[in-house]
C-alpha cells in the first residue's frame, strides 16, 4: 500500500464515523507517523507504506475514532505560531485564547512581572515571555500540568518561573503589573453539551467552573485585586454569554473593556485595578 491509498482509507474511516475534518485529520496522523510534514506526504504519495508506519497509523486512527483528540495523539498543538507540547494533563490551547495575548501585549509595555494564573500547557505564559521579553511567572494547582508547561518553556527557550499553588496563593500582595488567566468557566450542568473529545478527554479541573461557571472568577477577581499593583491590568478569557456577569464582578475596577474574537463574539474581558482599595463582595 502506498501513502496515497493509506490517506484515502484513513479519510474514509473518519468520514464514516462523522469525525470532523476527516481528510486533514488523516493527513496529520499519517504525517506524525512518518515524522514528516503534510507537504512531504503529497510529494511522496507513491512511496510504500512501511509496516511499522501502518501499525502506528492504524492505532492512531482507532484512537481518533474513539474520540481522543488529534492533539493528544500527536502530542502537539500550534499556538500563536509556535508548537506546544500537550498531554491529557492540560487543556488543548484554542485559537480563541490568542485574543488573550493580543489584549495583553499593549497592556504589558513596561510591565514586569506578569502572572499567568492556571497556566496549563504554559501557552499564554510562554508566549507572553517571548513576545514581551518581560519577567513572567505562571501558577497552576496541577503539578502534572506544570511539568508540561516547564517542558514547553524549555523547548521554546522562554524564561518563565513556574509555581504550584491555588490561584495566586504563593505570591505577595501588590507584586504584579499584569495578571492574565484562562480559568475554567464551563458550568458543571453543561457537560452534556460539550463535544465528546472535550468532555471525555480534557482535564475536568481545567474545564468546569462550578454549578454556574463562575466559581473560579469569584475567587480570581479579588485575588487579582490583591496581587496587582495600583493601575495594574487583569485580563481574562471567558464564555461569550458571561460578560454581563463578569462586568458586575468588576464594577469597582476601571477601564473595563470587552474584546471580541474573529467571529464577533465577546471572548476576553480586561480591567484596570484602581488606585483606591477594592472591597469585593461576590454574589
Amino acid at each position: 500500500m502506498d501513502l496515497r491509498t493509506a490517506l484515502l482509507q484513513g479519510q474514509k474511516l473518519l468520514e464514516n464515523a462523522a469525525i470532523a475534518a476527516p481528510r486533514l485529520t488523516a493527513e496529520v496522523l499519517l504525517a506524525h507517523v512518518v515524522g514528516r510534514n503534510r507537504a512531504w506526504l503529497y510529494a511522496h504519495s507513491d512511496e510504500e507504506l512501511r509496516e511499522v508506519w501502518w501499525i502506528h497509523y492504524g492505532r492512531y486512527l482507532h484512537e481518533r475514532l474513539r474520540g481522543k483528540p488529534t492533539q493528544y495523539i500527536t502530542g502537539h498543538q500550534e499556538f500563536y505560531g509556535r508548537e506546544f507540547r500537550v498531554t491529557s494533563d492540560v487543556l488543548i490551547p484554542r485559537p480563541e485564547t490568542e485574543h488573550v495575548i493580543e489584549a495583553a501585549l499593549p497592556r504589558s509595555r513596561g510591565a514586569s512581572p506578569i502572572l499567568d494564573i492556571g497556566t496549563g500547557s504554559g501557552a499564554i505564559a510562554v508566549t507572553l515571555a517571548l513576545e514581551t521579553g518581560r519577567h513572567v511567572v505562571a501558577s497552576d494547582i496541577s503539578t502534572a500540568a506544570l511539568r508540561v508547561a516547564a517542558e514547553n518553556a524549555h523547548n521554546l527557550a522562554a524564561h518563565v518561573n513556574f509555581v504550584c499553588c491555588d490561584l495566586g496563593a504563593a505570591f505577595q500582595t501588590g507584586t504584579f503589573d499584569v495578571v492574565v488567566s484562562n480559568p475554567p468557566y464551563v458550568p458543571e450542568t453543561g457537560a452534556n453539551i460539550l463535544q465528546r473529545e472535550v468532555r471525555d478527554h480534557e482535564p475536568a479541573i481545567a474545564l468546569y467552573g462550578g454549578s454556574d461557571g463562575f466559581a473560579i472568577y469569584r475567587r480570581l477577581i479579588p485575588e487579582a485585586a490583591r496581587l496587582l499593583r495600583p493601575s495594574g491590568w487583569l485580563i481574562m478569557e471567558t464564555a461569550s454569554n458571561a460578560m454581563e456577569t463578569l462586568s458586575g464582578f468588576l464594577r469597582d475596577w476601571s477601564d473595563v473593556e470587552v474584546v471580541e474574537d474573529l467571529a464577533g463574539l465577546p471572548r476576553v474581558i480586561t480591567a484596570r485595578r484602581p488606585s483606591k482599595p477594592i472591597f469585593v463582595s461576590m454574589p
